[in-house]
């Protein structure tokens, strides 16, 4: 897909578009009750979601968001929500055991199983945290969510992809759980991630410059 290609005909089947969209909605959006929302901070990623789901706009609003890893600090920002209605949300908790309704779901991501790193690209940038660590001079890339089950899934996903991408344990944090990427093993890692974005137009801008100029850094 490109950026001025119309919504797949079927959202739940094996699309490099619909398995990014879905990571962005399990790491940042829930299934509602006649309803799917994602959120993003990044105006083009907004655009791009609305346009993978048909959705007709990306509403725009400025919140007050704590930091993933410490929630007594806060900083404003601006966040765009693409929200979906109609049955699809019933029907991908379903089929990918999305949670639904504030019910806990299983997260059965098997049937995008081809597309990876499409499902992971969009899971970093909907519950990953990207960053410089200068005391280090390492590449910081971690996942933090209230799901302890989502994270163990990212793991599951990052013991399958094709580069070597060692994991911490999961730990507690004032937002719910977090583990993080070896430092070593991060830059590959984000290059793959990142590889061939270009041309599918399926990433938020804002945070894969962020990634690579960490990654440049290092190198």
């Amino acid at each position: 897909m490109s950026v001025e290609t119309g919504a797949p005909t079927d959202m739940l089947a094996a699309h490099p578009e619909t398995a990014y969209f879905w990571g962005r909605v399990a790491g940042d959006g829930e299934c509602e009750d006649g309803c799917v929302t994602v959120r993003t901070n990044d105006e083009t990623a907004a655009r791009r979601l609305a346009s993978v789901a048909g959705a007709e706009r990306a509403d725009r609003r400025i919140v007050e968001r704590a930091y993933a890893h410490d929630t007594s600090i806060t900083r404003t920002e601006e966040e765009f929500t693409v929200q979906v209605v109609g049955g699809l949300a019933d029907r991908a908790s379903a089929a990918l055991g999305l949670p639904f309704d504030g019910d806990s779901g299983g997260y059965r991501f098997d049937a995008l199983a081809d597309y990876d790193r499409q499902l992971l690209r969009g899971l970093l940038e909907g519950c990953g945290t990207v960053c410089f660590k200068s005391d280090d001079e390492a590449v910081g890339i971690s996942f933090v969510h209230s799901d302890e089950r989502l994270l163990r899934t990212i793991q599951t996903l990052l013991d399958r992809c094709p580069v070597d991408a060692p994991y911490d344990d999961l730990s507690e944090t004032s937002s719910g759980y977090w583990f993080g990427v070896d430092d070593d093993a991060a830059p590959v890692l984000g290059d793959w991630l990142y590889e061939g974005s270009e041309e599918t137009g399926l990433f938020a801008p804002s945070r894969r410059r962020k990634l690579r100029k960490s990654i440049e850094r290092v190198r």
